[in-house]
This record gives structure tokens, C-alpha cells and sequence, in this order.
């Protein structure tokens, strides 16, 4: 199925380099999305080094949404406690191995689920499956 091109979103979200600088966050834009990666905020280098912990920080304080695949953030002690603090919102694309299109097509597909969820503050992790969200944190 492929991406449909929709009204932007409400929300800004911030990619993760977990899901890569150009594949996902580019079929993201076409559908809507206002997006920034790491590489956006940071620059490419930079973006390589910054710790999971500052950069959820970043995003608690700009009030981005989070979409990453990095499923351990609601197990690393730092990390959780910086989306607690910042009140961050965080979805995390769950399943088994996919290529960065089937990545973008699952955002895409739950893309009402998500913008309903992010319309509540954080700070939560969800996970996004192929045909809803869960929230699995706190």
C-alpha cells in the first residue's frame, strides 16, 4: 500500500537515527509529517554522538514526539528518567525486522492513533504495531 499524501500534522515528531536520516523521515514528509532527525537539530556528525538521554531531553523541551525503534528506552534507568522528567512522548515501532518502507507504512497506517495519543501529555512510551498502539510505559 502506498503512502497517501494527507494535511500536515498537528504534531512535530523527531526521528531517531534508529530509523534512519533519509528513508523513513523522507516517505514521513510526503505523507504530512513534520519531521526532524537528529541530523535536522544536531547536524551529521554530531548526531552520530548525541546520547539517547540528550536528545530526549531535546525533544521534551521542544515538544517533539518521539518515533525511534530503540524498544530499551523504557528499560535504561537515564533514558526513562528523562522521558519522565520532560514529560516526553515516545512511539516505538515494534515487530519484527522491517525495511525502512515498511517502517514508514506501519507510522503511516496507525498515523490517526498516533496523533490522537500525542494530543496527551507525556510523559508514555507506545509501541506502534501493524494495526494499533499500546501503551507499554509507565
Amino acid at each position: 500500500m502506498p503512502l497517501s499524501r494527507q494535511q500536515p500534522e498537528e504534531f512535530d515528531f523527531l526521528v531517531d537515527r534508529s530509523l534512519g536520516s533519509h528513508v523513513v523521515p523522507g516517505r514521513l514528509r510526503d505523507a504530512g509529517f513534520q519531521i526532524f532527525t537528529l541530523a535536522d537539530i544536531y547536524g551529521e556528525q554530531a548526531a552520530q554522538a548525541a546520547r539517547d538521554a540528550e536528545w530526549l531531553r531535546l525533544a521534551g523541551e521542544r515538544d517533539l514526539v518521539v518515533l525511534t525503534s530503540d524498544k530499551a528506552i523504557r528499560r535504561r534507568a537515564d533514558e526513562r528518567a528523562t522521558v519522565e522528567h520532560f514529560g516526553v512522548r515516545v512511539f516505538c515501532v515494534a515487530g519484527a525486522p522491517m525495511t525502512a518502507e515498511e517502517t514508514a507504512e506501519r507510522i503511516v497506517a496507525n498515523r490517526h492513533r498516533i496523533v490522537q495519543r500525542s494530543r496527551q501529555p507525556g510523559p508514555w512510551i507506545c509501541h506502534v504495531y501493524a494495526t494499533t498502539i499500546k501503551q507499554m510505559w509507565p
